[in-house]
C-alpha cells in the first residue's frame, strides 16, 4: 500500500505556496481568531483519497481535525468526511488545499475503481496496473491514489523495473532477443525481465527468448488472442500484459481475450470529485 500522507515539512510548504504572507482577507476583517468550524463532503459518489492529506493541512494551519472516513473507502454522496474546529484564520488558509486535495485524488481514486471494475467483467479477475506517466513531483500522491482505488503501480521509476522497448532495441539493430535477455539477467539477475511488443508474432519471439512479461503495446482483443494461441504450448507461459488506450469501455474486451493483466494511464486523467465545504462560526 502507497502511503497517502505528507510530514509537516511538505503540508507547510503547500501550505505557504496559497498563502506565503498570510490570508489578506480574514486578517483584513479581523475574524483570525474568531471560533470556526469546517466540514467537507462528498459532493458526488467518490472513493476517497487524501484524506489524512487534508487533515494534516487543517491541523498544520492550527484546528483540530476528526477524520471520518479512510483512503479508499467508497462513499455516496452526502457523506461527511472530515471535520475540525480552531481559529477562523487558521481553517480559512487550509480549506481550499485540503478541499482541492481531497478533490482531485479522490477523482484519480473513482477512476481506478471504474477501471478495476469493468475489467473484472472480463469473466476473470486480473491486476489493473497503472504506468508512471504521472504529473512530475505529484507521482507518490497520484500513485497512492490509483491504489486508493484498487489497482497497482506498474513500474514507479526507471531505477525499479527492466523493461525494454522499442526504442531500447533500436540501438541494438543486431542483437538477437536471446542475447538481450541474457545480458539483462547477467546485470539484474533478481528482476523480471518486461518486453514491449507490437505484434502476436514478436510476442512468441520474445517469449522463445525467455522474456518474463510482454507488454502487448495497443492489441485489439483478436490479437492478444492470437497471442494466447501462439503460447498455448509454452509453460510457463510468460505474462501477457495489455496496455496502450485501456479505459472502462474496453478492459473487459482484453481481458476475455486473455490478457493477464492491465497496464493503463487513465485514471490519472480523471476529472476532479467534488467535495463541499461549510467553513462556518462556532460561537
Amino acid at each position: 500500500m502507497v502511503d497517502l500522507d505528507l510530514n509537516r515539512s511538505e503540508l507547510e510548504a503547500l501550505l505557504a505556496e496559497d498563502a506565503p504572507w498570510g490570508d489578506l482577507t480574514t486578517a483584513g476583517l479581523g475574524l483570525g481568531h474568531r471560533p470556526a468550524r469546517i466540514d467537507f463532503f462528498a459532493r458526488a459518489d467518490l472513493v476517497v483519497a487524501g484524506i489524512r492529506i487534508a487533515r494534516g493541512l487543517v491541523e498544520v494551519a492550527g484546528g483540530d481535525a476528526e477524520v471520518l472516513v479512510a483512503d479508499g473507502d467508497p462513499v455516496p454522496r452526502g457523506t461527511p468526511l472530515l471535520s475540525a474546529r480552531g481559529p477562523a484564520g487558521a481553517l480559512h488558509r487550509a480549506w481550499k488545499q485540503a478541499q482541492t486535495t481531497l478533490e482531485i485524488l479522490s477523482g484519480i481514486a473513482s477512476a481506478a475503481h471504474a477501471l478495476v471494475e469493468a475489467a473484472a467483467r472480463g469473466g476473470r479477475v486480473v491486476p489493473v496496473a497503472c504506468t508512471r506517466k504521472t504529473l512530475a513531483g505529484a507521482r507518490r500522491l497520484q500513485i497512492g491514489a490509483i491504489v486508493a482505488g484498487g489497482c497497482i503501480p506498474h513500474r514507479l521509476g526507471l531505477s525499479e523495473t527492466v523493461l525494454v522497448f522499442e526504442e531500447h532495441r533500436r540501438f541494438l539493430p543486431d542483437v538477437p532477443l536471446a542475447e538481450m535477455a541474457a545480458r539483462l539477467r547477467r546485470v539484474a539477475p533478481e528482476k523480471k525481465l518486461v518486453i514491449e511488443v507490437a505484434s502476436p508474432e514478436e510476442a512468441a519471439s520474445a517469449a522463445a527468448a525467455g522474456f518474463d512479461v510482454i507488454q502487448l503495446e495497443k492489441f485489439a482483443p483478436a490479437e492478444i488472442a492470437r497471442t494466447v494461441a501462439l503460447l498455448a504450448d509454452r509453460h510457463p507461459r510468460p505474462v501477457l500484459a495489455a496496455a496502450g488506450g485501456i479505459g472502462p469501455d474496453n478492459a473487459a474486451a482484453h481481458v476475455a481475450a486473455g490478457a493477464d493483466m492491465i497496464v493503463t494511464s487513465w485514471p490519472y486523467g480523471a476529472r476532479p470529485r467534488d467535495v463541499q465545504v461549510r467553513l462556518t462560526p462556532d460561537d
